[in-house]
Parts: C-alpha cells; sequence; structure tokens
C-alpha cells in the first residue's frame, strides 16, 4: 500500500522526534540501568541498598519531605497568582503577568545565589536586622532545609501558574453566576463552586512541580551548603565524588521510575479532566 504525500510528510516530520529520544535518553537510560546491576558486581544489591543503607533512606525522607512541602506552597502561591492572572482587573492582570514572565528570564544559577545573599550570615536581612538592632548576631538562615525550600519554591510557582490558570479559564461563569443569584457569598461560592471545578488544575500543577522538585540539584547543593542534600545532589556525589557508581546509577534508575509514574498518574487524571472541562 502506497503512502499518500500528506502521510509520507508527517511521518518524515515526525520521524526525528524519536530517533531524538531514542538517542539522548532510551539508550543512555539503559546504560545507567545496566549499571546499577552489574557494578561493583552483577545483581541487585545495588538497590537493596536504596531501602537498607540508612544514609540513602535519610536522603530519601528529606527529598520527599521537602519535595512535598514545596509542592504545597508551590501550588498555593500559584494559585492566587494565577487567580488576579484570569479574573483580576486590568492592572492586577499585568502585574501578574510580570510575576509569572520576569523569574523565566532570570537563570535558576542566579537566582539561588540572589537568595544566599539575602539569607547568608553578612546578607541583607541579616545587615538589615543588626543595623536596626533588633539581633546582635546572625541569624541562620541558609544551610538548612528552609533556604532550601524558599529557593525552589521561587524556581517553581511560574511552573505552577499555567495549568492553574487553564483550569480557571474553562470555568464556565453561568455556574458562577447561578450560585450568585442563589444567595450564596462569595467565599462560599469559592469553597463550594469555583475551587471544586479547578481541581484537575491543582492536581495537574501539583504533579508537574513535584516531579520538577525530585530532580533538583543546583538549588539545594547552594542554599543546602551539603547539610540538605536531597536524592539529585546524592547521585552527583556518588558518580564523581566516591567509587560508587553501582549505587548512583540505582539511584537515577529509581527517580526515572518515579517520574514515569507521576507522569503517567498527570497524563491517566490531570489531562482528561482539564481537556474535559475545556469542552
Amino acid at each position: 500500500m502506497r503512502l499518500r504525500t500528506p502521510q509520507l510528510t508527517q511521518i518524515l516530520f515526525t520521524a526525528p522526534l524519536p530517533v531524538l529520544l531514542l538517542l539522548v535518553y532510551v539508550i543512555p537510560f539503559l546504560g545507567i540501568a545496566r549499571w546499577s546491576v552489574t557494578m561493583p558486581t552483577l545483581g541487585l544489591g545495588q538497590y537493596e541498598k536504596l531501602v537498607g543503607d540508612p544514609l540513602v533512606l535519610s536522603v530519601l525522607v528529606r527529598t520527599v519531605r521537602i519535595c512535598a512541602t514545596v509542592t504545597a506552597l508551590s501550588v498555593a502561591a500559584a494559585y492566587a497568582i494565577a487567580y488576579v492572572w484570569v479574573r483580576g482587573t486590568r492592572w492586577q492582570q499585568r502585574v501578574a503577568e510580570l510575576c509569572i514572565l520576569v523569574p523565566f528570564w532570570i537563570s535558576v544559577l542566579t537566582r539561588a545565589f540572589g537568595w544566599l545573599a539575602l539569607l547568608s550570615n553578612r546578607g541583607l536581612i541579616n545587615t538589615w536586622l543588626q543595623a536596626a538592632g533588633l539581633i546582635d548576631s546572625p541569624l541562620s538562615m541558609v544551610r538548612n532545609e528552609a533556604s532550601v525550600v524558599a529557593g525552589m519554591t521561587h524556581v517553581l510557582i511560574p511552573f505552577a501558574v499555567f495549568p492553574l490558570a487553564s483550569a480557571m479559564r474553562a470555568v464556565d461563569e453561568r455556574v458562577l453566576l447561578a450560585a450568585r443569584g442563589l444567595g450564596a457569598s462569595r467565599l462560599r461560592i469559592f469553597w463550594s463552586v469555583f475551587l471544586p471545578m479547578t481541581a484537575p488544575g491543582v492536581i495537574g500543577a501539583a504533579l508537574i512541580v513535584f516531579v520538577f522538585t525530585l530532580g533538583f540539584f543546583v538549588t539545594p547543593a547552594i542554599l543546602g551548603g551539603g547539610r540538605s542534600i536531597m536524592m539529585a545532589e546524592l547521585v552527583y556525589l556518588r558518580m564523581f565524588q566516591s567509587p560508587d557508581w553501582g549505587l548512583g546509577a540505582a539511584v537515577s534508575v529509581m527517580l526515572v521510575v518515579v517520574v514515569m509514574g507521576l507522569m503517567a498518574a498527570l497524563f491517566r487524571f490531570a489531562r482528561p479532566a482539564l481537556m474535559g472541562s475545556a469542552r
């Protein structure tokens, strides 16, 4: 059966994408997976360390804790920004757009050092507080989980805004007007009508942010100062600073599997709901 010209054109245009994914992602991942079961010896010993090594377990617990906290804070802040962006006045929408777009023009590394300049012992906050006589010695605001959470949340809020704004724009105004006509207050309309109708956007934003947080490296490394190591930094340490490539590979495979599961959940639950609300 001969292919028609439009079909042939579609194949030619789409073929480079799967080839690129195969060369850049699939083949390297298979190599990492092979390392995880062959280094230093053949077997699943490295995966046993993931559930039996106290160091790995502590890093895993810390990673989940930080990721959950950052996800909750990012989605909450992004919900407020998206609400103003979609339903605010014209000047409020312009301010919200600046808050969303400007962070994309600044690199993650620059923002991490910005937080370091703000929170370090000789940073702006400690300098101002000491100059005002409110504190005698600098407050310890870096090299801890709080600074890591602040830096990561700052980076990820804009990414959570877009699915939330998409869900808010899909809300039928007639439903809100009907609730208003039945005597419901603005607060009751928000909690009982608007928020449930935008729940798919909340789920999508939360999954997207959580996936991003699992792979964060620069911000935790700079603001954590080696005291709040996350899984991505553990991979770097095992690969480049200690001769334990097998464990680093096993952690990498685990992260990829978790991310794939989260993305499957995103396409299974959040995306159909968003598409349905859009219709």
